[in-house]
């Protein structure tokens, strides 16, 4: 079966009013100055559980369904804010003029000045995550003992990802997916511990990183203007799934050459053009065996197969199933 994220992600935010966030703050551990100030909206549901992990550090755990989030936070050039996707996808329009496009595992990292008052857009229309908001000024005074043991200096951390305008995205490794990945389900009890661990781990690896004579290959943006044109491609497509385009045809029509458009859209939607509507189209197909009775040639022809033999083929490929065992199994729920 696809792996369903988003399924997830619904049945966890079920109970929030369509167009608002539920901002959670945790102050049984502390004082949250950040979010304090911070203001989100959304065009579908949100929750934000917010942790102070050190004094000047504050953790954030973001879970999205919708398709954006607006936010409003004060600016600050010393304070450092690093995003980590864990599912879905989540992407920024810089004040460059350059888009950038986060996919599970990767980072991005700049000053609260780059984002003070921006919009993520989730083409995948959802999200979950955990930003980190660190004051290098209060980290420098109150530096952690395992930190100062390593020669740790938040100036290098400033001058690598805060420095004006600058903003940094680093793609899923080994190393941040070990640091990142248990803190989406601690038991309550371990929560404070874990996030002071692993926020300690993350700053060394974000300094060892500032002390390469080869910095690692950062994410590749693209313009705004471009990824606005994808975002126009990708809603025709999916406006019309029993319709097939070729890459060359919206090429034309769209005024881009085709290496651009394929690989802006594989940095905006994490997949191919070929592959995403592959999966979007047994999505559609999904729902219709759910919830209709119409037969199966029918909902082939529907998602854009000509013949029932080879949608049932494709179906397999997504969700290791037959579509009429699939149908058997949820109607019978």
């Amino acid at each position: 079966m696809i792996k369903d994220a988003f399924s997830c992600l619904q049945a966890a935010l079920s109970q929030i009013p369509e167009g608002s966030v539920c901002v959670k703050r945790h102050t049984e551990y502390g004082c949250t100055p950040f979010s304090d100030r911070l203001k989100v909206r959304t065009d579908g549901r949100g929750i934000l559980s917010v942790y102070p992990v050190y004094e000047g550090i504050e953790l954030s755990h973001l879970r999205f369904v919708s398709a954006q989030a607006a936010f409003h936070h004060a600016a600050s050039p010393r304070v450092l804010e690093i995003s980590h996707c864990q599912s879905g996808r989540a992407g920024w329009n810089l004040k460059d003029g350059m888009s950038v496009f986060l996919g599970a595992g990767d980072l991005a990292l700049h000053s609260t000045n780059c984002c003070s008052d921006s919009v993520m857009t989730f083409p995948l229309k959802y999200y979950e995550g955990i930003t980190l908001s660190v004051n290098l000024d209060l980290l420098e005074k109150n530096c952690p003992e395992i930190l100062q043991t390593a020669g740790f200096d938040a100036g290098s951390l400033y001058e690598s990802f805060c420095v004006p305008s600058k903003s940094e995205a680093l793609p899923s490794c080994p190393e941040t997916e070990r640091i990142f990945s248990p803190l989406y389900s601690l038991p309550e009890s371990l929560r404070l511990a874990y996030f002071r661990l692993k926020v300690q781990e993350l700053l060394l690896y974000l300094y060892r990183l500032t002390q390469l004579a080869s910095p690692e290959k950062g994410i590749a943006r693209h313009s705004n203007s471009q990824t606005e044109l994808i975002r126009a491609i990708h809603d025709r497509l999916i406006q019309n799934p029993g319709q097939r385009f070729t890459i060359e045809a919206l090429s034309r029509e769209y005024l881009i050459n085709t290496s651009t458009l394929k690989s802006v859209f594989k940095a905006v939607y994490g997949q191919p053009i070929a592959a995403y509507m592959k999966e979007y189209r047994m999505r559609q197909a999904m729902e219709l065996l759910r919830e209709s009775d119409a037969p199966i040639s029918d909902i082939a022809a529907a998602v854009g197969y000509e013949s029932a033999g080879k949608f049932t083929g494709a179906f397999q490929d997504i969700a290791h199933i037959l579509p009429s065992e699939y149908r058997r199994q949820h109607r019978g729920r």
